[in-house]
């Protein structure tokens, strides 16, 4: 059975005439559109580009052109890190309040809890920059650039386990197989790299003390938009890419011989079946082709100047590591990628909290800074938008057994905070308030689906007009309900 041609025989004379009549609309409007969006490059170069941007993309002048996602899985503890609360020291293994816990949702693993013990945080606290923000000593080399970053310390969501808050963040949905976050900014805005993909994703290496969750593909995956905008992972050890090198004996050449006649079959079968996925097909096996070059060219370090490995730190030549993870997504971006996501495992403490959460902190604070120094120092930061956050919080309340020295945390889905630099925010920002108990937010609550509006904003991009016709929905990334702009951390 043909399915194509079982579709048009069982239309009936109205469908064919309205779907028609929009499709003739689109073409119409599209031409009318195209290359008028707000990028550097002319309609003439934009149409020549592997990933072009669809027609009237951006819907205005951007203030980034690039988004680099630093995600913390596990959920990074707000209280020991940006959220200060010098008042809990004096409430040492007080009970929490019912009034402040207000019989709220828990998860499984405190929920049997026969008390529920403050636990203050053991690392110090001090003012940084110009801006004067609260930082954790954990963070010296954030805080040393915290001029440059709007701190948020409001967010929510509405899941309390990892994987439906990762999912949640990453894809406005808390459902499998909607799209991620940079696979819609690859199928809107396209890429300047003809030789790279549009969207890469590291999942570097962690600490030992870490407790590693898993991550799955749907957190970088395409959904239903079209398989060439998933995000493409590249790997710390061994080849970058897998089976990406030829076989010994193949040559450049024979290489380029068999895609050829591949792609001539595949484009018969597209011209018989009319599957968008046979296209997506032909056009990765041309985009592996040309990552046969582009590839060990990313990689090699060798390039980059003392000053600059020494600015990520010592782990900067190690593979796979966040130091060096960081530094490539430097490089992937000047090439012309349009999103690089770097998602950092085991920020799950819910014991051995002051010993796991320092060797996560040290594994990623010098990169961090050193990221965004590099991109101000080459002229960068300015259109390139940084964010750095996890899916959710943490408890104030100790998880298990407090002590002075040692204590854990539960997930926390009512607030935590998350930063962005760069294009389009203004720096040196603190937005939202929580209250002395890092618990519940007092003061401008925003919600991960407005993170990601403004996330979109600063790309040029409106929320509500981006969205992607599927399964009798027009699905958008920060989902059905209104999710305004936090315009207050935009310069």
């Amino acid at each position: 059975m043909d399915p194509l041609l079982e579709y048009h025989v069982q239309q009936t004379r109205r469908q064919f005439f309205g779907t028609t009549g929009l499709r003739l609309g689109s073409i119409a409007l599209g031409g009318l559109l195209a290359g008028r969006g707000w990028g550097d490059a002319a309609p003439a170069v934009a149409a020549e580009r592997v990933h072009p941007p669809l027609p009237g993309f951006p819907h205005f002048a951007p203030r980034a052109k690039r988004l680099i996602y630093l995600h913390m899985n596990g959920a990074p503890s707000q209280i020991d890190l940006w959220d200060y609360k010098p008042g809990l020291r004096s409430r040492f293994d007080e009970d929490l309040p019912d009034s402040i816990r207000h019989a709220q949702r828990l998860s499984t693993m405190t929920s049997g809890q026969k008390r529920f013990p403050v636990a203050p945080s053991k690392f110090a606290f001090a003012q940084h920059g110009r801006s004067g923000t609260w930082v954790s000593e954990l963070l010296p080399h954030t805080a040393g650039v915290v001029d440059e970053i709007a701190v948020v310390r409001s967010v929510f969501t509405n899941a309390i386990n990892h994987d439906p808050a990762c999912t949640f963040v990453m894809t406005g949905s808390e459902i499998p197989g909607k799209a991620s976050i940079g696979s819609w900014l690859a199928y809107g805005l396209g890429s300047e790299s003809n030789n790279l993909p549009a969207f890469v994703v590291f999942t570097p290496t962690f600490p030992s003390t870490g407790n590693g969750q898993a991550l799955y593909h749907r957190m970088w995956g395409s959904g239903f938009l079209p398989g060439r905008c998933s995000g493409v992972a590249l790997r710390g050890a061994g080849d970058p890419v897998l089976y990406l090198p030829n076989p010994p004996g193949i040559e450049t050449t024979d290489r380029r011989t068999m895609l050829d006649a591949l792609n001539q079959l595949n484009q018969q079968s597209y011209e018989r079946l009319g599957d968008p996925d046979i296209q997506t097909r032909i056009a990765q096996y041309e985009m592996a082709f040309r990552m046969q070059a582009s590839v060990p060219e990313l990689t090699d370090l060798s390039g980059e100047s003392a000053a600059t490995l020494e600015m990520y730190g010592p782990d900067v030549k190690r593979g796979g590591s966040f130091a060096q993870s960081a530094l490539l997504a430097r490089r992937l971006i000047e090439r012309g990628v349009r999103v690089v996501q770097l998602l950092h495992r085991g920020w799950d403490q819910h014991d051995n909290l002051p010993t796991a959460l320092r060797n996560q902190c040290l594994d990623t604070d010098q990169p961090i800074g050193a990221l965004i120094r590099d991109l101000r120092q080459r002229g960068l930061l300015d259109d390139t938008l940084v964010v750095w956050g996890g899916e959710f919080g943490r408890t104030v309340y100790s998880q298990g057994t407090l002590t002075k020295d040692n204590y854990g945390r539960d997930h926390h889905p009512r607030n935590f905070c998350m930063w962005m630099a760069g294009g389009g925010v203004k720096p040196g920002t603190v937005y939202g308030a929580t209250d002395d108990y890092s618990y519940n937010i007092t003061e401008n609550p925003v919600h991960v689906n407005q993170i990601n509006a403004t996330i979109l904003h600063c790309l040029g991009i409106d929320h509500r007009r981006f969205s992607h016709r599927f399964q009798g929905l027009d699905q958008r990334l920060t989902g059905v309900e209104e999710a305004r702009v936090v315009k207050e951390i935009l310069a």
